[in-house]
């Protein structure tokens, strides 16, 4: 009997042993202050995974890491070496075209060390931060032969319960002269995960999701030269999404890197999850946080600020000496920085007169910005200069053009989509501008991604259904109060913006759907390092002298945010700072007017407020003075600018 008791103990013993080691392996990275879980797990079959909570609710259930190169698959059969311990990281840098001047980041880390079963070798590396979770993957062996990715495994598993604020992508060459995608599709509101992209391209970054009590944006941060820029997928089935590559022909020539392709070691781009409240998502810096720094330049040229632009408003008519001369002048009257010359100006206008534009925004001290077509094969839009920044001898020939001329900047438009070669060109323009003290707006082009941390010269870019179109279509028009309430939670949350914003008077051909106060609040509201405003002379002047006293000291960069109220489609307030005073912007998204309570006692000094007068396009100023329960009545479609000096 003790003989028998003991064997039985021996296979317990056993059986007890063999199940501990099939079980999964996992491991738990916290945020410094606790409030945010990542859980990294290895499954005995070999696969890797992860999950996301928030005050110990599941935000993200387990979803999939892991890539597939052409010669080596670390989607299973996976072995972990080792798990380094948990560290701290930190960083502090200054940004002039983000929400803040000053920037920390504080994170914990670790690192697995895995190999597949050829022995091939993967680091998942995870950082936590209060405001969100973000990840990457590295391949630590050496090799000068070129390695291809042809999956990334990677996914993000809601529940099914779960809502998205997403935008389309647009199939490659599709739209207006083949020159999609561009990321100016119209946003769904509120959908249910798993709902299908209609269009295949997929989804665009960041995407915004709601799961219960938190919210989340995903999106990544950008690829040095070496990775294609990515999406999700089209497909989500039971609310998981997964990552895309770029379609076929989004490349810069026949033949050239679409996919990710490298040497090793090699670092793919961070993964980025912002999760916490709406405040959390509005005030992170996440975007930026995971970018590369800085790259060595003379930054003395680098100067955020406000300008002026005739062509959205007036169009190709507009682009001639003596209109550009006139909104010169028009800049210099407002105290703005730049003034926007838009495409055909070297037929209608010419080198030789606009050397003389530059030199006479200079005697007014005003920066001349130029429009150029980036194309290239890519796209047919013949509207010129074209193909003067195809390669580095022609770039450079252009830029020393306009660095002798004065010119300040050019906007570049009509990219031909996201795979690692226009990842490659669109950092070699910025390098190459950077050379020649030239700021740059990239135009029907992708999203930053954080590059403005790396090429400071990067300005803003569009990525976004901005003003223009507001112009085209009444039917897009009349969609702007969602849309422009929507903006703030997803495309506008970590990098610039050139949404063009602000019309005060009328819209040739269409009927405004918005109010002045709501177009007042849009260049508080919206980010962007140089902010283009669409108003002409003509319509400024239809304005009381405060609301051009306002925009004459709107400040081209900010200090410091606050989120004070809002939600996605519906309504949005934000406070910025700049030196010691405060701007608080709000618009209201939706068709009936709203009394708003507002917290705004972190203010210590009266302020002026300017929002809608009784009669269509006109304003009122009133006295206000902050307290934890202020009261703001906004129109419908309507918004509202308080200035606290």
């Amino acid at each position: 009997m003790k003989l028998y008791l003991k064997k039985l103990n021996l296979m317990i013993l056993l059986f007890s042993g063999l199940t501990a080691a099939a079980q999964d392996k996992t491991y738990q990275i916290k945020s410094p202050d606790q409030s945010l879980s990542v859980t990294f797990g290895l499954r005995r079959t070999g696969t890797l995974f992860y999950s996301v909570n928030r005050n110990n609710v599941v935000v993200l259930e387990q979803s999939k890491l892991g890539l597939i190169r052409q010669d080596a698959d670390f989607t299973r059969n996976l072995k972990l070496i080792s798990a380094s311990n948990i560290t701290v990281t930190s960083d502090q840098y200054e940004l002039l075209t983000a929400k803040r001047k000053l920037n920390k980041y504080t994170a914990n880390k670790q690192e697995f060390h895995l190999s597949n079963a050829a022995g091939a070798k993967l680091d998942v590396i995870f950082q936590v931060s209060n405001d969100g979770v973000a990840f990457r993957y590295y391949f630590p062996e050496k090799s000068a032969v070129v390695k291809k990715i042809t999956l990334e495994a990677t996914s993000y598993n809601f529940a099914e319960n779960a809502k998205g604020w997403l935008q389309p992508m647009s199939d490659a060459q599709t739209g207006f002269e083949h020159s999609n995608p561009s990321y100016e599709e119209n946003y769904q509101q509120g959908i249910a995960v798993g709902k299908p992209s209609p269009i295949r391209a997929g989804w665009v970054y960041p995407a915004l999701f709601q799961a219960g009590d938190s919210w989340v944006l995903i999106t990544e941060s950008a690829p040095e030269r070496n990775y294609c820029y990515t999406r999700l997928n089209a497909l989500s089935p039971n609310g998981e999404y997964s990552i895309g590559f770029p379609q076929g022909p989004e490349v810069f020539a026949a033949g050239a890197a679409l996919n990710p392709e490298s040497e090793l070691p090699w670092y793919t781009p961070w993964r980025i999850i912002g999760v916490g409240s709406l405040k959390t998502i509005v005030e992170s810096t996440l975007g930026t946080d995971l970018a590369k720094p800085a790259l060595k330049m003379d930054a003395s040229f680098i100067k955020p600020g406000k300008s002026a632009w005739s062509w959205v408003l007036l169009k190709d008519d507009s682009t001639v000496f003596n209109v550009q001369k006139r909104f010169i002048d028009y800049a210099a009257d407002m105290k703005w920085d730049y003034c926007l010359v838009d495409a055909e100006w070297d037929k209608k206008i010419g080198y030789e007169k606009i050397a003389e534009l530059a030199a006479y925004a200079t005697k007014k001290d005003i920066g001349l910005i130029l429009w150029y077509n980036s194309a290239g094969p890519w796209n047919t839009v013949p509207f010129s200069p074209r193909n003067m920044l195809l390669t580095k001898e022609s770039r450079v020939n252009e830029f020393s053009k306009l660095e002798k001329m004065g010119v300040k900047g050019v906007k570049i438009d009509f990219f031909g989509g996201d795979g690692q070669s226009f990842v490659q060109y669109y950092q070699d323009i910025l390098q190459d501008a950077a050379d020649h003290h030239i700021l740059v707006n990239f135009h029907g082009a992708t999203l930053p991604r954080g590059l403005q941390r790396t090429y400071p010269n990067l300005m803003t870019m569009e990525s976004i259904k901005g003003m223009e179109f507001r112009t085209f279509l009444q039917a897009t028009e009349d969609m702007q109060p969602v849309h422009c309430t929507t903006i703030p939670f997803t495309r506008n949350v970590y990098d610039p913006m050139d949404y063009t914003p602000m019309v005060l008077y009328k819209i040739p051909n269409i009927k405004r759907s918005t109010t002045n106060g709501f177009e007042l609040a849009l260049p508080v509201l919206f980010l962007s390092g140089i902010q283009h405003l669409a108003e002409t002379p003509e319509g400024m002047s239809h304005v009381p002298s405060y609301v051009k006293e306002m925009l004459k000291t709107l400040p081209g960069n900010w200090d410091d945010v606050r989120f004070i109220d809002g939600f996605p489609g519906k309504r949005v307030v934000i406070a910025r700072r700049s030196g010691s005073r405060w701007f608080v912007a709000g618009i209201n998204g939706e068709k009936e007017d709203k009394e708003l309570t507002l917290d705004l006692s972190f203010i210590n000094s009266t302020g002026k407020m300017i929002t809608d007068g009784a009669q269509d396009l006109s304003f009122v100023q009133s006295d206000v003075t902050p307290s934890r329960n202020t009261l703001v009545k906004v129109k419908a479609a309507g918004g509202f600018v308080i200035v606290f000096e």
